[in-house]
């Protein structure tokens, strides 16, 4: 059966220098690169907010980056400006290869982020991805990319439980780790039946 990497937001943003930057996060791409050849397709995400994204602190009044706030599907941190659409830092890393089927763009709805690929933070409305694998009779996804306890974590979780086999390739992404989301994110990941490799 035809397999699938999907590549999560790899992007200026999230590497050194940038706005949101994860450690190490351009130690990535070649990693990634050297993944692309092996597998029939290949996906790829790409955080896109409008300026005024509820998620981004700067559009709270006296709120910081990484702080809580309530939106109407639950908590939510409250993120430093970041891949806003059409700004460099929402770019690809220069570096990586871009190829394959598909670049889905996710978090461009202003009163909701969107870690997944497959569904917003509401945990209801989805992407399309889903249907869109299954119509290229996709069963199997490998992961890779930015960030390992949020987008990879959640996009992962969601793709099991989909129904799609899911691995995540953990040599090939980084993380935030923000008050101990990464061990509950590989906790979580394992719980759902995903392979870390």
């Amino acid at each position: 059966m035809p397999t699938a990497l999907l590549i999560i937001d790899v992007q200026n943003d999230f590497c050194p220098g940038g706005a949101l930057a994860v450690e190490g996060g351009d130690d990535t791409v070649p990693l990634i690169n050297a993944m692309i050849p092996e597998f029939d397709s290949v996906l790829y995400t790409q955080d896109w907010h409008p300026e005024n994204h509820s998620s981004f602190a700067a559009n709270h009044e006296g709120a910081a980056p990484f702080t809580q706030t309530e939106m109407p599907y639950g908590p939510q941190t409250l993120w430093p400006t970041h891949c806003v659409q059409g700004t460099k830092g929402a770019e690809f890393h220069k570096d990586l290869i871009l190829t394959g089927d598909m670049i889905l763009r996710k978090g461009f709805r202003p009163a909701i982020d969107s870690y997944s690929a497959f569904f917003e933070n509401d945990r209801e409305t989805p992407t399309g991805l889903t249907g869109y694998l299954r119509t290229r009779g996709i069963t199997s996804l490998t992961l890779a990319g930015l960030a390992l306890d949020y987008c990879v974590a959640y996009s992962a979780i969601d793709a099991a439980k989909e129904g799609f086999r899911v691995t995540v390739m953990t040599e090939a992404c980084r993380a935030i780790d923000l008050e101990g989301s990464l061990t509950k994110a590989l906790d979580d990941m394992e719980a759902a039946g995903i392979t870390l490799l």
